[in-house]
Protein backbone atom coordinates (compact mmCIF):
# COMPACT_ATOMS: atom_id res chain seq x y z
CA UNK A 1 0.00 0.00 0.00
CA UNK A 2 1.22 3.84 -0.87
CA UNK A 3 0.84 6.54 1.21
CA UNK A 4 -2.51 8.41 1.86
CA UNK A 5 -2.75 11.91 -0.50
CA UNK A 6 -6.16 13.15 0.32
CA UNK A 7 -7.29 16.87 0.66
CA UNK A 8 -8.10 17.85 4.31
CA UNK A 9 -11.26 16.27 5.81
CA UNK A 10 -11.91 17.19 9.35
CA UNK A 11 -14.80 16.93 12.16
CA UNK A 12 -17.81 14.35 11.44
CA UNK A 13 -16.88 13.68 8.07
CA UNK A 14 -13.01 12.52 9.24
CA UNK A 15 -14.75 10.09 11.15
CA UNK A 16 -17.23 8.76 8.91
CA UNK A 17 -14.07 8.13 6.44
CA UNK A 18 -12.34 6.58 8.97
CA UNK A 19 -15.64 4.03 10.22
CA UNK A 20 -15.98 2.93 6.68
CA UNK A 21 -12.45 2.32 6.30
CA UNK A 22 -11.93 0.42 9.52
CA UNK A 23 -15.02 -2.19 8.44
CA UNK A 24 -12.75 -2.42 5.14
CA UNK A 25 -9.58 -2.98 6.93
CA UNK A 26 -9.62 -4.47 10.56
CA UNK A 27 -9.14 -8.12 10.45
CA UNK A 28 -7.78 -9.29 14.37
CA UNK A 29 -6.34 -12.06 12.59
CA UNK A 30 -3.33 -10.07 11.07
CA UNK A 31 -0.21 -9.66 12.60
CA UNK A 32 0.87 -6.40 14.51
CA UNK A 33 3.38 -5.44 11.67
CA UNK A 34 1.06 -5.92 8.90
CA UNK A 35 -1.48 -4.41 10.73
CA UNK A 36 0.10 -0.99 11.31
CA UNK A 37 1.41 -1.20 7.84
CA UNK A 38 -2.69 -0.87 7.08
CA UNK A 39 -3.49 2.23 9.56
CA UNK A 40 0.22 4.07 8.72
CA UNK A 41 0.07 4.13 4.94
CA UNK A 42 -3.56 5.02 5.39
CA UNK A 43 -2.57 8.49 7.40
CA UNK A 44 -4.41 6.98 10.37
CA UNK A 45 -1.70 6.38 12.81
CA UNK A 46 -0.60 10.17 13.02
CA UNK A 47 -2.88 11.93 11.24
CA UNK A 48 -1.45 15.41 12.20
CA UNK A 49 1.32 14.63 9.89
CA UNK A 50 0.62 16.43 6.89
CA UNK A 51 -0.70 14.11 4.02
CA UNK A 52 2.78 14.34 2.41
CA UNK A 53 4.55 12.27 5.09
CA UNK A 54 1.89 9.91 5.94
CA UNK A 55 -0.59 11.67 8.30
CA UNK A 56 -3.81 13.67 6.97
CA UNK A 57 -3.07 17.31 8.29
CA UNK A 58 -5.57 17.45 10.73
CA UNK A 59 -5.77 18.92 14.68
CA UNK A 60 -4.80 17.59 17.70
CA UNK A 61 -8.30 16.76 19.02
CA UNK A 62 -9.06 15.55 15.50
CA UNK A 63 -6.36 13.20 16.12
CA UNK A 64 -8.00 12.68 19.14
CA UNK A 65 -11.19 11.66 18.09
CA UNK A 66 -9.64 9.38 15.37
CA UNK A 67 -7.82 7.55 18.43
CA UNK A 68 -11.22 7.19 20.21
CA UNK A 69 -13.07 5.47 17.21
CA UNK A 70 -10.54 3.37 16.59
CA UNK A 71 -10.49 2.03 19.96
CA UNK A 72 -14.46 2.17 20.09
CA UNK A 73 -14.36 -0.16 17.10
CA UNK A 74 -12.23 -2.82 18.05
CA UNK A 75 -9.35 -2.48 16.44
CA UNK A 76 -5.74 -2.11 17.66
CA UNK A 77 -4.71 1.46 17.73
CA UNK A 78 -1.51 3.01 16.56
CA UNK A 79 2.08 2.23 17.62
CA UNK A 80 2.73 5.01 20.82
CA UNK A 81 5.47 6.05 21.63
CA UNK A 82 8.65 8.83 21.29
CA UNK A 83 8.56 8.12 17.47
CA UNK A 84 5.13 9.11 16.36
CA UNK A 85 4.97 11.73 19.08
CA UNK A 86 8.37 13.56 18.47
CA UNK A 87 10.38 11.96 15.59
CA UNK A 88 7.72 12.38 12.43
CA UNK A 89 6.81 15.50 12.96
CA UNK A 90 10.72 16.61 13.62
CA UNK A 91 11.13 14.78 9.89
CA UNK A 92 8.06 15.76 8.20
CA UNK A 93 9.25 19.54 8.72
CA UNK A 94 13.00 19.22 8.51
CA UNK A 95 14.17 16.10 6.51
CA UNK A 96 14.49 15.72 3.04
CA UNK A 97 11.71 13.20 0.74
CA UNK A 98 14.09 10.36 0.76
CA UNK A 99 13.98 10.47 4.86
CA UNK A 100 10.81 11.26 5.56
CA UNK A 101 10.03 7.97 2.94
CA UNK A 102 12.84 6.28 5.22
CA UNK A 103 12.16 7.21 9.19
CA UNK A 104 8.49 8.62 9.03
CA UNK A 105 7.10 5.22 7.21
CA UNK A 106 9.02 2.83 10.05
CA UNK A 107 7.57 5.14 12.27
CA UNK A 108 3.46 5.26 11.27
CA UNK A 109 3.94 1.48 10.71
CA UNK A 110 5.49 0.24 14.02
CA UNK A 111 8.46 -0.91 12.25
CA UNK A 112 10.96 0.89 14.35
CA UNK A 113 10.23 2.67 18.31
CA UNK A 114 12.66 5.79 19.03
CA UNK A 115 14.05 7.83 22.43
CA UNK A 116 15.31 11.48 22.87
CA UNK A 117 18.69 11.72 23.06
CA UNK A 118 18.79 15.50 24.42
CA UNK A 119 19.55 16.39 27.94
CA UNK A 120 23.04 15.68 29.67
CA UNK A 121 24.48 15.71 32.79
CA UNK A 122 25.36 19.16 32.50
CA UNK A 123 22.59 20.46 29.81
CA UNK A 124 19.20 20.20 30.89
CA UNK A 125 17.43 23.33 30.90
CA UNK A 126 20.32 24.82 28.80
CA UNK A 127 19.94 22.34 26.63
CA UNK A 128 22.12 24.40 24.12
CA UNK A 129 25.29 23.90 26.55
CA UNK A 130 25.30 20.41 25.81
CA UNK A 131 29.23 18.52 24.97
CA UNK A 132 28.00 15.17 23.52
CA UNK A 133 30.62 15.68 20.20
CA UNK A 134 30.13 14.20 16.79
CA UNK A 135 32.75 14.52 14.24
CA UNK A 136 32.96 13.90 10.82
CA UNK A 137 35.25 10.80 9.33
CA UNK A 138 34.01 10.54 5.35
CA UNK A 139 30.40 9.96 5.27
CA UNK A 140 29.83 9.63 8.66
CA UNK A 141 30.27 10.88 11.86
CA UNK A 142 32.04 9.22 15.34
CA UNK A 143 29.85 10.36 17.94
CA UNK A 144 30.91 10.37 22.31
CA UNK A 145 29.33 11.49 25.05
CA UNK A 146 26.82 11.05 27.17
CA UNK A 147 23.05 11.72 27.42
CA UNK A 148 20.52 11.13 30.77
CA UNK A 149 16.73 10.73 31.57
CA UNK A 150 16.24 9.03 28.23
CA UNK A 151 12.93 7.71 28.54
CA UNK A 152 12.45 4.16 26.83
CA UNK A 153 16.31 4.10 25.47
CA UNK A 154 16.14 0.18 26.27
CA UNK A 155 13.67 -0.68 24.04
CA UNK A 156 14.33 2.02 20.82
CA UNK A 157 15.99 1.24 17.58
CA UNK A 158 16.45 4.44 16.83
CA UNK A 159 17.36 7.64 18.53
CA UNK A 160 16.72 11.10 18.19
CA UNK A 161 20.61 12.88 18.69
CA UNK A 162 21.64 16.34 19.23
CA UNK A 163 25.60 16.49 19.16
CA UNK A 164 28.01 19.62 19.00
CA UNK A 165 29.49 19.74 15.59
CA UNK A 166 31.40 22.72 15.95
CA UNK A 167 32.57 24.22 18.96
CA UNK A 168 33.76 27.54 17.25
CA UNK A 169 30.99 29.30 16.71
CA UNK A 170 27.91 30.30 19.24
CA UNK A 171 26.32 27.57 20.98
CA UNK A 172 23.17 27.65 19.19
CA UNK A 173 24.62 27.51 15.82
CA UNK A 174 27.01 24.42 16.43
CA UNK A 175 24.57 21.81 17.17
CA UNK A 176 23.63 18.93 14.89
CA UNK A 177 20.04 16.73 14.80
CA UNK A 178 20.81 13.17 14.10
CA UNK A 179 18.85 9.97 13.38
CA UNK A 180 20.90 7.41 15.64
CA UNK A 181 20.53 3.57 15.03
CA UNK A 182 20.76 2.67 19.13
CA UNK A 183 21.40 -0.87 18.28
CA UNK A 184 25.09 -0.62 17.58
CA UNK A 185 28.06 -0.90 19.78
CA UNK A 186 29.44 1.68 20.94
CA UNK A 187 26.09 2.78 22.92
CA UNK A 188 25.50 1.48 26.18
CA UNK A 189 22.04 2.32 28.17
CA UNK A 190 22.05 2.19 31.66
CA UNK A 191 18.14 2.25 33.48
CA UNK A 192 17.51 4.83 36.07
CA UNK A 193 15.09 3.32 39.45
CA UNK A 194 13.51 6.40 40.09
CA UNK A 195 11.29 6.92 43.66
CA UNK A 196 8.43 5.82 42.42
CA UNK A 197 9.99 1.74 41.78
CA UNK A 198 10.03 2.38 38.47
CA UNK A 199 12.61 2.63 35.17
CA UNK A 200 11.21 5.02 32.83
CA UNK A 201 14.24 6.74 32.29
CA UNK A 202 17.94 5.58 31.17
CA UNK A 203 21.18 7.04 31.25
CA UNK A 204 23.27 6.53 27.74
CA UNK A 205 26.70 6.75 27.22
CA UNK A 206 27.74 6.75 23.72
CA UNK A 207 31.78 5.48 22.95
CA UNK A 208 32.99 6.09 18.96
CA UNK A 209 29.25 5.28 17.84
CA UNK A 210 28.52 5.99 14.29
CA UNK A 211 25.81 7.62 12.00
CA UNK A 212 26.02 8.77 8.40
CA UNK A 213 25.05 11.60 6.75
CA UNK A 214 21.86 10.54 6.29
CA UNK A 215 21.19 10.44 9.06
CA UNK A 216 21.57 14.66 9.07
CA UNK A 217 17.92 16.14 9.66
CA UNK A 218 17.52 19.18 8.92
CA UNK A 219 21.60 20.15 8.03
CA UNK A 220 25.07 19.99 9.81
CA UNK A 221 24.88 23.02 12.18
CA UNK A 222 21.45 23.68 11.85
CA UNK A 223 19.74 21.43 14.60
CA UNK A 224 18.64 23.85 16.89
CA UNK A 225 15.81 24.81 14.44
CA UNK A 226 15.05 21.20 14.32
CA UNK A 227 15.53 21.12 17.54
CA UNK A 228 12.57 23.27 18.70
CA UNK A 229 10.30 21.55 15.89
CA UNK A 230 10.93 18.71 18.47
CA UNK A 231 10.78 20.46 21.67
CA UNK A 232 6.91 21.91 20.71
CA UNK A 233 6.10 18.78 20.06
CA UNK A 234 7.04 17.52 23.61
CA UNK A 235 5.20 20.25 25.25
CA UNK A 236 2.05 20.25 23.22
CA UNK A 237 1.61 16.41 23.33
CA UNK A 238 2.33 16.53 27.29
CA UNK A 239 0.72 19.56 27.89
CA UNK A 240 -3.22 20.08 29.76
CA UNK A 241 -6.10 19.69 27.08
CA UNK A 242 -3.59 18.37 24.17
CA UNK A 243 -6.07 15.55 23.82
CA UNK A 244 -3.53 12.29 23.38
CA UNK A 245 -3.07 10.11 20.70
CA UNK A 246 -3.47 6.82 19.22
CA UNK A 247 -1.22 4.00 20.69
CA UNK A 248 -1.29 0.09 20.49
CA UNK A 249 -1.50 0.55 24.28
CA UNK A 250 -0.63 -3.46 24.32
CA UNK A 251 1.46 -3.46 21.50
CA UNK A 252 4.68 -2.48 21.71
CA UNK A 253 6.65 -0.98 18.87
CA UNK A 254 10.23 -1.63 17.10
CA UNK A 255 11.70 -5.18 17.04
CA UNK A 256 13.05 -4.98 20.36
CA UNK A 257 9.97 -5.47 21.98
CA UNK A 258 9.36 -8.83 19.65
CA UNK A 259 5.32 -8.09 19.52
CA UNK A 260 5.09 -7.45 15.39
CA UNK A 261 4.62 -10.69 14.36
CA UNK A 262 1.66 -12.03 16.77
CA UNK A 263 -1.47 -11.52 16.28
CA UNK A 264 -3.27 -8.17 16.56
CA UNK A 265 -6.18 -8.92 17.99
CA UNK A 266 -4.55 -10.87 21.28
CA UNK A 267 -3.67 -6.91 22.07
CA UNK A 268 -7.15 -5.09 21.93
CA UNK A 269 -8.96 -4.34 25.05
CA UNK A 270 -12.01 -2.27 25.94
CA UNK A 271 -11.16 1.31 25.48
CA UNK A 272 -12.11 2.33 28.74
CA UNK A 273 -9.27 -0.29 30.69
CA UNK A 274 -6.72 0.85 28.19
CA UNK A 275 -3.87 3.02 30.20
CA UNK A 276 -2.33 5.30 29.10
CA UNK A 277 1.01 5.38 27.54
CA UNK A 278 4.43 6.74 26.51
CA UNK A 279 7.15 5.43 24.77
CA UNK A 280 6.14 2.04 26.25
CA UNK A 281 6.17 2.80 29.72
CA UNK A 282 3.34 3.47 32.17
CA UNK A 283 2.14 7.44 31.63
CA UNK A 284 0.21 8.70 34.54
CA UNK A 285 -1.83 11.59 33.59
CA UNK A 286 -5.35 12.21 34.93
CA UNK A 287 -7.90 13.46 31.87
CA UNK A 288 -10.48 15.08 34.87
CA UNK A 289 -11.25 14.53 38.42
CA UNK A 290 -13.58 11.69 37.36
CA UNK A 291 -11.27 8.63 38.87
CA UNK A 292 -10.51 11.26 42.54
CA UNK A 293 -14.62 11.76 42.67
CA UNK A 294 -14.66 7.84 42.97
CA UNK A 295 -11.73 7.41 45.36
CA UNK A 296 -13.83 10.44 47.60
CA UNK A 297 -17.21 8.21 47.60
CA UNK A 298 -15.22 5.13 47.78
CA UNK A 299 -13.69 6.59 51.25
CA UNK A 300 -16.12 8.12 52.40
CA UNK A 301 -15.12 11.92 52.09
CA UNK A 302 -17.23 13.06 49.35
CA UNK A 303 -19.39 15.66 51.32
CA UNK A 304 -16.23 17.26 52.94
CA UNK A 305 -16.66 20.51 51.52
CA UNK A 306 -12.74 21.08 51.00
CA UNK A 307 -12.68 17.90 49.25
CA UNK A 308 -15.45 19.21 47.48
CA UNK A 309 -13.75 22.47 46.24
CA UNK A 310 -10.85 20.53 45.47
CA UNK A 311 -12.66 17.88 42.93
CA UNK A 312 -14.29 21.43 41.75
CA UNK A 313 -11.47 22.97 40.78
CA UNK A 314 -9.20 20.46 39.79
CA UNK A 315 -12.25 19.93 37.06
CA UNK A 316 -12.26 23.54 36.27
CA UNK A 317 -8.54 23.49 35.65
CA UNK A 318 -9.17 20.36 33.18
CA UNK A 319 -11.84 21.93 31.43
CA UNK A 320 -10.08 25.31 30.84
CA UNK A 321 -7.08 23.32 29.66
CA UNK A 322 -9.71 21.64 27.03
CA UNK A 323 -11.07 25.04 25.97
CA UNK A 324 -7.31 26.59 25.12
CA UNK A 325 -6.87 23.13 22.88
CA UNK A 326 -10.43 23.73 20.87
CA UNK A 327 -9.60 27.75 20.53
CA UNK A 328 -6.16 26.89 19.29
CA UNK A 329 -7.54 24.75 16.78
CA UNK A 330 -10.24 27.27 15.68
CA UNK A 331 -7.38 30.49 15.61
CA UNK A 332 -5.07 27.83 13.76
CA UNK A 333 -8.05 26.54 11.28
CA UNK A 334 -8.58 29.95 9.83
CA UNK A 335 -4.26 30.65 9.40
CA UNK A 336 -2.72 31.99 12.66
CA UNK A 337 -1.78 30.57 16.02
CA UNK A 338 -1.55 31.59 19.76
CA UNK A 339 2.12 32.33 20.54
CA UNK A 340 3.02 30.36 23.80
CA UNK A 341 0.10 28.01 24.08
CA UNK A 342 2.18 24.96 23.75
CA UNK A 343 4.04 26.63 26.84
CA UNK A 344 0.81 26.87 28.92
CA UNK A 345 -0.68 23.58 28.10
CA UNK A 346 2.72 22.37 29.52
CA UNK A 347 2.25 24.78 32.69
CA UNK A 348 -1.12 23.93 33.25
CA UNK A 349 -0.66 20.18 32.80
CA UNK A 350 2.32 20.31 35.99
CA UNK A 351 -0.69 22.61 37.99
CA UNK A 352 -3.25 19.52 37.41
CA UNK A 353 -0.50 16.79 38.52
CA UNK A 354 0.76 19.04 41.74
CA UNK A 355 -3.09 19.59 42.49
CA UNK A 356 -4.09 15.82 41.70
CA UNK A 357 -1.04 14.55 43.82
CA UNK A 358 -1.97 16.91 46.91
CA UNK A 359 -6.19 16.40 46.19
CA UNK A 360 -5.55 12.83 45.85
CA UNK A 361 -3.22 11.69 49.40
CA UNK A 362 -5.81 14.13 51.16
CA UNK A 363 -8.80 11.81 50.25
CA UNK A 364 -6.71 8.47 50.47
CA UNK A 365 -5.61 8.89 53.78
CA UNK A 366 -2.91 7.12 55.63
CA UNK A 367 -3.28 4.49 53.10
CA UNK A 368 -1.39 7.03 50.97
CA UNK A 369 2.02 6.66 52.26
CA UNK A 370 2.08 2.84 51.47
CA UNK A 371 3.55 2.19 48.23
CA UNK A 372 5.20 -1.16 46.65
CA UNK A 373 8.05 -1.23 44.20
CA UNK A 374 7.58 -4.50 42.38
CA UNK A 375 5.08 -6.77 41.17
CA UNK A 376 4.47 -8.93 44.55
CA UNK A 377 4.28 -5.89 46.73
CA UNK A 378 1.55 -4.44 44.45
CA UNK A 379 -0.69 -7.46 45.14
CA UNK A 380 -0.10 -7.65 48.77
CA UNK A 381 -1.13 -3.96 49.40
CA UNK A 382 -4.49 -4.97 47.05
CA UNK A 383 -5.15 -7.27 49.29
CA UNK A 384 -4.95 -5.56 51.88
CA UNK A 385 -6.95 -2.64 51.07
CA UNK A 386 -9.69 -5.34 49.76
CA UNK A 387 -8.50 -4.65 46.25
CA UNK A 388 -8.71 -0.89 45.98
CA UNK A 389 -6.42 -0.12 42.82
CA UNK A 390 -7.66 3.10 42.64
CA UNK A 391 -5.67 3.46 45.57
CA UNK A 392 -2.33 2.17 44.86
CA UNK A 393 -2.91 4.16 41.14
CA UNK A 394 -3.12 7.32 43.22
CA UNK A 395 0.26 6.58 45.25
CA UNK A 396 2.26 6.13 42.21
CA UNK A 397 0.77 8.95 40.39
CA UNK A 398 1.57 10.67 43.91
CA UNK A 399 5.36 10.29 43.51
CA UNK A 400 5.35 10.19 39.81
CA UNK A 401 3.94 14.12 40.11
CA UNK A 402 7.35 15.31 40.13
CA UNK A 403 8.37 14.34 36.88
CA UNK A 404 6.13 16.43 34.37
CA UNK A 405 7.33 20.18 36.08
CA UNK A 406 10.66 18.77 35.13
CA UNK A 407 10.83 16.63 31.97
CA UNK A 408 9.96 18.43 28.66
CA UNK A 409 11.77 22.08 29.96
CA UNK A 410 10.92 23.05 33.45
CA UNK A 411 8.19 25.16 34.51
CA UNK A 412 10.95 27.82 34.75
CA UNK A 413 11.93 27.34 30.97
CA UNK A 414 8.40 27.40 30.32
CA UNK A 415 7.89 30.94 31.57
CA UNK A 416 10.90 32.28 29.83
CA UNK A 417 10.13 31.44 26.94
CA UNK A 418 6.55 32.74 27.06
CA UNK A 419 7.93 35.98 28.27
CA UNK A 420 10.41 36.23 25.66
CA UNK A 421 8.60 34.58 22.43
CA UNK A 422 4.76 35.58 23.24
CA UNK A 423 5.40 38.18 25.30
CA UNK A 424 8.43 39.94 24.09
CA UNK A 425 9.90 40.59 27.45
CA UNK A 426 13.79 41.36 27.05
CA UNK A 427 15.89 38.44 27.34
CA UNK A 428 18.02 38.19 30.32
CA UNK A 429 21.98 39.55 29.32
CA UNK A 430 24.92 38.07 27.96
CA UNK A 431 26.89 36.88 25.48
CA UNK A 432 26.28 33.28 25.27
CA UNK A 433 24.88 33.50 21.52
CA UNK A 434 27.35 35.34 19.98
CA UNK A 435 30.65 33.91 21.61
CA UNK A 436 32.15 30.92 20.42
CA UNK A 437 30.82 27.70 22.40
CA UNK A 438 34.42 27.12 23.27
CA UNK A 439 35.20 29.91 24.82
CA UNK A 440 32.14 30.44 27.09
CA UNK A 441 33.32 29.50 30.78
CA UNK A 442 32.15 25.97 32.15
CA UNK A 443 30.86 24.56 34.90
CA UNK A 444 33.56 22.49 37.50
Amino acid sequence: MTKVDTDIVTGDELVAELQAWLKTNWDPDLTVADWWERLGTAGWSAPTLPSTAYGRGVSRVDAGRVAQEIGKFGALGAPGGLGLLLAAPTIAAHGTREQVDHYVRDIVTGQQSWCQLFSEPGAGSDLAGLTTRAVKDGDEFVVNGQKVWTSGAQMADMGMLLARTNFDVPKHQGITWFAINMRQPGIDVRPLREMSGSSLFNEVFMTDARVGEDGVIGGVNSGWNAANTTLANERAGLGAGAGGGAGGFGAMPGTVGGQLARRAGDFVTPAEAQPRRRGGAPFLRPSGAGQLMQLAKTKGVNTDPVVRQGLARLHTMNEVARYNAERLKAVRASGGDIPGMANIAKLTMSDIMRLSRDLGLSIAGVDGTLHAYDEAGQKTLAAVRGGDFSVAMMTSLSLYAQAPPIYGGTDQIQRNIIGERALGLPKEPGDDRVVPFSQLPKNG
